[in-house]
């Protein structure tokens, strides 16, 4: 892999961030752009257009480098107004962070773009420019953010689709990654990541080197949604054929590899193929019953919960049973239709009140849940397994919680950025 196209792989928009004047000659510091009396000059605009184009962002270029100069100068202004400064410390680790994305150290970065001119105080600008934003918009709106149990059960659950889409059948090596052992684990999973072409030397290579739990099975994994995968990995397995090696992908406190085996492309998951677990509590007595629904609402949590309220009551008060979406009762099917896990509701059936509590719904394949990625450990020889480090069983409830924080935090980060374009005074020579 070139430092070229490494760095293809690397880059949200999202991201782009302001560049510096780097040399003095005629007419480059003209003024193209000012934004709140500040500006944006000639020579800014020309590295921040060659630093796309060696990125390789698809689109208008030219509006790109613009658009991006403009949002990052007010990125910057919005920082100094809450007093949000870096320490040399934060700058140099937020260079680290961003070349280690395409597995490159940072001079190795600084070298690649480079080549194609673009300045090192462009780089050093750019990732200013996004981790204040980025301690702007977490200071602003984190705090105002609580994602509930409730909600991760929901964006787990069949209903939201989780799940869906492409299933692919996959091998894995998570090599541990942290500050001790960064250059070494790279070095490593580039040369795994050039060298591997058969499901043998992927096995051989995972037992040695792979911290995962699947590492005694040569890193294979079972099928699972591509979904399960965090968006990184994603991306890096949808691009491969079957038999190939996937880049180096960065993972957090892992680098992962994964060799594709098969692929099936699946879709939306189909109610036949959804099985629905519930239970009912019988209620008998008119309008006592009503209050006694109430009652029971209130002590239980979980279906579990109702066979502690039955006990000592004859066996048929409480039927809880397993069935296919399909052939679920009419009268249950429309009840439990709106209800997410564990929630419940009532209905009448021939002068009896039901309690009806949903329990879980499941898709018949398997419901994949599972842990996130637990902390490095030091790759001296074969490292110890890890048992809950690997993606055979899917996202953990920490991964899907970031998942959606990320996505409040995008959407109300969208937000404020408007709202400061629009109360902004932009001009053009």
């Amino acid at each position: 892999m070139t430092k070229l196209r490494a760095l293809t792989l690397i880059v949200p928009l999202a991201f782009l961030a302001a560049v510096a004047p780097a040399t003095a000659q005629t007419g480059r510091f003209a003024p193209a752009i000012t934004v709140n009396d500040e500006v944006v000059t000639r020579y800014e605009l020309e590295q921040r257009k060659r630093f796309l184009t060696v990125l390789r962002i698809p689109g208008d270029i030219e509006q790109m480098a613009e658009t991006g100069l403009i949002e990052d100068r007010l990125r910057l202004q919005a920082a100094k107004a809450m007093g949000l400064t870096l320490t040399d410390e934060q700058l140099t680790a937020g260079m680290a962070e961003f070349a280690g994305r395409a597995n490159l150290e940072t001079e190795q970065f600084l070298t690649a773009i480079g080549q194609a001119g673009v300045e090192p105080e462009t780089f050093r600008d750019f990732v200013r420019a996004g981790l204040l934003w980025r301690d702007v918009v977490r200071t602003r709106f984190a705090p105002k953010i609580s994602i509930s149990e409730a909600e991760i059960d929901r964006a787990l659950s069949v209903p939201a689709q989780r799940g869906a889409g492409p299933r692919v059948l996959l091998s894995e090596i998570l090599i541990p990654f942290g500050p001790a052992n960064a250059p070494e684990a790279r070095r490593t999973a580039e040369e795994l990541s050039r060298s591997l072409r058969s499901e043998a030397a992927f096995a051989a290579a995972a037992r040695q080197y792979s911290a995962a739990a699947s590492r005694d099975q040569g890193g294979q994994i079972g099928w699972i949604p591509l979904t399960n995968l965090p968006p990184q990995a994603r991306s890096a397995v949808a691009a491969l054929a079957n038999g190939q090696v996937s880049e180096p992908v960065p993972l957090g406190k892992a680098i992962g590899l994964f060799r594709l085996r098969g692929i099936q492309q699946g879709g939306e998951i189909n109610p036949r193929d959804i099985s629905v677990d519930y239970a009912q509590y019988l209620i008998p007595g008119g309008q006592a019953a009503t209050a006694e629904a109430e009652r029971v609402r209130g002590e239980v949590d979980t279906c579990d919960d109702l066979y502690r309220i039955a006990r000592k009551q004859p066996a048929d008060r409480l039927i809880r049973e397993t069935r296919p979406q399909g052939a679920l009762p009419a009268d249950i099917a429309r009840a439990i239709a709106p209800l997410d896990d564990n929630e419940s509701t009532t209905l009448n059936r021939g002068g009896t009140l039901v309690f009806v509590m949903l329990c879980k719904r499941s898709a018949t394949a398997g419901s994949i849940q599972g842990g996130a990625l637990a902390a490095a450990v030091p790759l001296d020889g074969a490292p110890a397994i890890d048992p809950d480090l690997g993606f055979g069983k899917g996202p953990g409830r920490a991964q899907v919680r970031e998942e959606l924080v990320n996505q409040r935090l995008g959407g109300l980060a969208e937000g404020y950025m408007a709202s400061l374009k629009a109360n902004a005074m932009i001009a053009r020579p």
